[in-house]
């Protein structure tokens, strides 16, 4: 019965939804697994494989709902210093989801973060996941794997001088000529709209560092529900609030 309610009232969630004012972006911290596992007697490892699970749903009411790029922060810069008992199987998990992703043949692949952080593993995973899905027509997928906000702004400033450095301009030139757009063009996401919408999941209020410069104008939904647990009724919600919310720019 209890499933058949949720049903109903997803359906009349997403029949009132406008498609007219879906955001074309949304970016997702995939917050709680660890929590949803204690909470279900499990271990850590269970409630990350579950977490990753989700994501091919949530992909799915994405693009029953026209939108375009969706970015997944699935590996913090900060989670590279956990201890390695925990790492290991979490990044096994992570590349596994990614290849879930490239293999679905619908969703273009995309890596957000710094590759040399990484496993040289994962970073064949993930290039290997760029590489098949380039001519995908569906989804923009930016997989944040070793992500951080402060390193990405740090990354672009640094491609930044050396794109100019090649050029021959000097300092005193470039002071001059600096600007937001060009050190947009050399963050992780060059070329793609800003995200619309942030959701977090877990009741936790914060973006933790999660896209800091493609933020500043963002709508934020904070949901109380552990991530593998987030259902179409959950999105469907953070959709319609989005949508009722008039966005202002500056002010």
């Amino acid at each position: 019965m209890r499933d058949l309610v949720y049903r109903l009232y997803a359906r009349r969630v997403e029949g009132r939804l406008d498609h007219t004012q879906v955001p074309k972006h949304i970016g997702v911290i995939l917050d709680g697994n660890r929590r949803w596992a204690r909470a279900s007697g499990g271990t850590a490892e269970q409630g990350h494989k579950a977490g990753a699970s989700k994501i091919q749903e949530l992909l799915g009411w994405c693009s029953e709902t026209d939108v375009e790029v969706v970015t997944l922060w699935m590996l913090s810069t900060d989670n590279l210093s956990r201890p390695e008992e925990q790492l290991k199987p979490l990044v096994a998990i992570i590349e596994d989801a990614v290849r879930d992703i490239a293999a679905d043949g619908r969703w273009r692949v995309h890596h957000v973060g710094t590759l040399d952080l990484l496993p040289a593993g994962t970073q064949t995973v993930l290039k290997e996941a760029e590489e098949a899905t380039a001519g995908n027509k569906g989804i923009l997928v930016n997989v944040a794997v070793g992500y951080g906000g402060r390193q990405e702004i740090a990354d672009a400033v640094r491609s930044l001088l050396l794109d100019h450095a090649d050029k021959g301009t000097s300092f005193e030139d470039l002071a001059e000529i600096v600007d937001i757009d060009m050190i947009s063009s050399h963050l992780y996401t060059r070329g793609q709209p800003d995200p619309d919408l942030v959701i977090r999941t877990s009741g936790e209020q914060r973006l933790s560092g999660f896209m800091l410069w493609q933020t500043a104008h963002s709508e934020y939904y904070f949901c109380e529900v552990f991530w593998p647990a987030f259902r179409k009724v959950d999105f469907l919600r953070a959709l319609r609030d989005y949508a009722a919310r008039g966005r202002r720019y500056g002010g």
